[in-house]
């Protein structure tokens, strides 16, 4: 039987360590570098990275140091978008994995260009990753459009916008389901199918993971809206209350706590569905969609 905390831990452990590696490429140390390495390095749960490795394992693919780098630039994107939606202006949270967020541990223009930087070193790693001539620049621009449109207005960015303009508002249950596909569950289906497509993955289970990703992104955000009601604090690393305290569209605003519970157990089951066709390589994928909808962090 899959021992999914050691699988995580492992995953998480290959991912830390290349991180470090590319911040060890700065040989300056400036207020900038430091912002930047404490948001990449405040820990967390590495899952946008670990699905991109997990998928390399569905379809069969070997991990190469370029897509190492890959799976390290997805949670790079990752930590610039909490970033930017920590500040002020956005979600003014002080909290961010047991942390001061970047803007209250340096500040506010540090933040930003923290971000910014942060956003800028993904690309140049997807971009660079084809010099090494290995693997076919046409797998690596595929992949970047995907990365690019998942993190930017068609993707997150659109999705937090939908998440301020909805504040204080009622809105349907499709409208929040698009908002939070866009927040939250499109890096999360990039992570996935870039996955497949660097692990070389046919039209087929580029497609199933496709799907895959779509339904357990929304879990991922189902799941938040819960634990942001019913969550401890000290196990989040983050205040709980805030989604009700600024009048913010959520599923259990809309259906409920119980309501939004079933939800996301049905999105958990048509995520594993969509790899019915699959054969027992996707047991790492199966085993942490069922992690999303039960974790308490």
């Amino acid at each position: 039987m899959m021992d999914l905390k050691a699988y995580l831990e492992d995953k998480r452990q290959i991912i830390n360590t290349a991180l470090k590696k590319i911040l060890n490429r700065f040989t300056h140390h400036d207020r900038l570098i430091q912002a930047m390495t404490y948001s990449l390095m405040a820990g967390g749960k590495r899952i946008r990275p670990i699905l991109c490795l997990s998928a390399v394992d569905a379809v069969g693919g070997q991990y190469t140091d370029n897509i190492i780098n890959a799976a390290c630039a997805i949670e790079i994107i990752h930590t610039y978008s909490l970033i930017h939606d920590d500040l002020p202006a956005m979600d003014n949270d002080r909290l961010r994995r047991g942390k001061p967020t970047c803007h209250v541990q340096f500040d506010e223009a540090t933040a930003i260009l923290a971000g910014d930087a942060l956003l800028t070193l993904a690309f140049d790693l997807l971009s660079s990753a084809e010099a090494s001539k290995s693997e076919p620049a046409a797998k690596w621009l595929r992949v970047i459009h995907i990365m690019t449109t998942a993190a930017g207005h068609k993707g997150m960015i659109e999705g937090q916008m939908l998440d301020i303009l909805n504040e204080g508002e009622s809105v349907s249950l499709d409208k929040l389901k698009t908002m939070h596909a866009l927040k939250t569950g499109a890096l999360i289906e990039a992570s996935v199918v870039s996955g497949g497509i660097l692990g070389g993955g046919n039209d087929n289970q580029i497609d199933a993971l496709m799907q895959y990703g779509k339904n357990i992104g929304l879990a991922f955000q189902v799941v938040d809206d819960i634990l942001n009601v019913e969550g401890d604090p000290l196990i989040l690393g983050k205040d709980t209350g805030t989604d009700a305290a600024r009048n913010k569209s959520t599923y259990p605003a809309l259906m409920g706590i119980e309501a939004s519970k079933r939800f996301a157990a049905e999105l958990l089951n048509n995520a594993l569905q969509a790899l019915g066709h699959f054969d027992k390589n996707t047991i790492y994928l199966r085993e942490i969609a069922a992690y999303i909808i039960s974790r308490k962090k």
